[in-house]
């Protein structure tokens, strides 16, 4: 009878617990693999709604795969509809800026850049580079969240940003 308590993951206690377990980890997930323009958060929400719309379907191993594969599905289709969007948009792009021209490219050119830069980083270097950059973690955290040393930590962030100034030379 205790085995079938953990069986059912409509019980609000179990559903909140793999939401709490998860939604962070999801979240990041898309947010590296798709960037923000695609609102990863959005999609974390919507995979847990079809989580709980299929509770009873779904056992609590499966339920962190299901999460996974249905936010990255959301994502997928979301990016197929935008490039739908985009195609068949008909608005004329605003004739004016309030920014010197040249700074405007400038910006486009290192922003551009930049996502290059980034792109080259190898998997482990973008991963550790982003958790202490953009989250803001420090390099024990990440070491503990990849269960890696933070020596390691350290190696693969130095490595990120020296290899960023090489590929900008403008950082």
């Amino acid at each position: 009878m205790g085995k079938q308590l953990h069986d059912n993951i409509c019980e609000e206690h179990i559903f909140s617990s793999l939401f709490n377990k998860h939604a962070k980890d999801l979240h990041n997930f898309l947010y590296y693999k798709f960037g923000d323009l695609l609102n990863p958060k959005d999609k974390v929400q919507e995979a847990f709604i079809k989580l709980w719309e299929n509770c009873a379907k779904i056992s609590p191993e499966k339920a962190k795969s299901f999460v996974f594969t249905t936010a990255n599905n959301l994502m997928l289709n979301e990016a197929a509809h935008q490039k739908v969007v985009l195609k068949h948009q008909q608005t004329k792009p605003k004739t004016y800026t309030n920014e010197n021209p040249e700074f405007l490219m400038q910006e486009t050119e290192y922003n551009d850049k930049l996502q290059k830069a980034l792109s080259n980083l190898t998997d482990a270097q973008r991963e550790a580079f982003m958790m202490n950059r953009v989250e803001g973690k420090r390099f024990k955290e990440i070491a503990e969240i990849l269960e890696i040393s933070t020596k390691a930590v350290e190696k693969r962030i130095y490595g990120a940003l020296e290899k960023l100034r090489k590929d900008i030379k403008e950082l």
